[in-house]
């Protein structure tokens, strides 16, 4: 017998504890978003009343070239505005990124048994975590979404461990180089600071590959696939598919648009998204379900994080005090998305 999903406790104990997720729920043959997915107005994106972003993406072979400062430019103001930009001939297969996205759908497809053998306190490594939401024990409204997380340590513990071992560490180590030439050129063009290799290597040291599955919803305007938040790490490498459903918002401070605006970022094929601590969200959709596979790239946890000396000379000032990243993990990961509020854990 099916749980009542009007049941908050019967609901949490369905899709949380016992693994099956909001795939499971949907399954079940739900026919509208139950009370504990209906998010505030607030947070609701109403898509009539949202833009697209119009920008083409950047082509990052041109950054080999004589269209290297050009091209840094545009990487320069992208990242400055809107804190994101979506790029192509980035040095990924586009057949390996398709092949990517059959195996989460696949992945997502099996059995709940079989993925529910990752929880949190009963996965057999602590590499891979299979959940749904962000903080359901936590959250006032629940997310729309079921994932994959998978931490890397080497390529044979990935192998060993990974559900989706091939083709998530391949993309994996596909992206690294094109990591590494973003940060270069957003540290040395941006911040005006020129890093060696093996401080860019200490800032993208922890990696995770995500896999998000959005299932088909009978109500998408009243909730969200995820809430909007900004990444902890140094940069996110991010794979939409084609149904689209990413929008970020328009800061404050930003000299472009309407303040507070949420702008879609439509699909391009072969393109990926790269995040710089933006505020982002995912919407669903009532017609397929889709994913999302976000690469995260973070420094150790051991690391001390703060203001680089050559920036504050510059600027006079330090808006962010120094901390181990590890406490500022332990904060992020244990409230809710709430905007850029994890980011008042480090301010001065």
């Amino acid at each position: 017998m099916a749980p009542s999903f009007d049941n908050g406790s019967s609901l949490f104990d369905f899709v949380v504890r016992d693994g099956n997720g909001v795939k499971g729920m949907v399954d079940s043959g739900i026919s509208k978003v139950p009370q504990a997915y209906v998010q505030p107005p607030a947070e609701q994106i109403n898509k009539k009343n949202a833009s697209k972003h119009g920008q083409p993406p950047i082509d990052l072979s041109k950054l080999d070239g004589p269209d290297h400062d050009q091209v840094a430019q545009q990487i320069v103001k992208a990242a400055e505005t809107l804190g994101f930009l979506q790029v192509v001939n980035h040095g990924v297969p586009v057949d390996l990124l398709e092949s990517l996205k059959d195996t989460a759908h696949h992945f997502f497809s099996l059995p709940a048994e079989r993925k529910a053998v990752y929880r949190a306190g009963v996965s057999p490594t602590p590499l891979v975590k299979y959940g749904t939401s962000f903080v359901p024990e936590k959250e006032k409204a629940l997310e729309w979404k079921d994932y994959i997380s998978m931490v890397y340590t080497n390529d044979d513990e990935a192998l060993q461990h990974w559900p989706a071992e091939d083709v998530a560490l391949e993309y994996l180590r596909t992206s690294l180089d094109m990591v590494k030439k973003l940060l270069h050129v957003l540290m040395g063009n941006l911040l005006g600071v020129e890093l060696d290799e093996s401080k860019i290597d200490s800032l993208i040291a922890k990696k995770i590959v995500k896999m998000n599955y959005y299932p088909t919803c009978p109500n998408p305007e009243l909730t969200v696939g995820v809430g909007r938040h900004s990444d902890m790490g140094t940069l996110t490498i991010l794979l939409q598919d084609g149904i689209g459903g990413l929008y970020v918002n328009i800061p404050e401070d930003a000299e472009i648009g309407k303040k507070g605006e949420w702008v879609e970022i439509p699909p391009t094929p072969g393109a990926l998204v790269i995040n710089i601590g933006d505020m982002l969200q995912n919407i669903t959709t009532s017609t397929k379900s889709r994913v999302s596979i976000p690469i995260f790239t973070i420094p150790k946890p051991t690391e001390k994080i703060g203001p680089l000396p050559q920036v504050v000379e510059k600027d006079g000032i330090a808006r962010y005090r120094e901390f181990v990243l590890a406490d500022y993990m332990n904060n992020f990961f244990t409230n809710p998305h709430e905007g850029k509020k994890s980011l008042d854990f480090a301010k001065i």
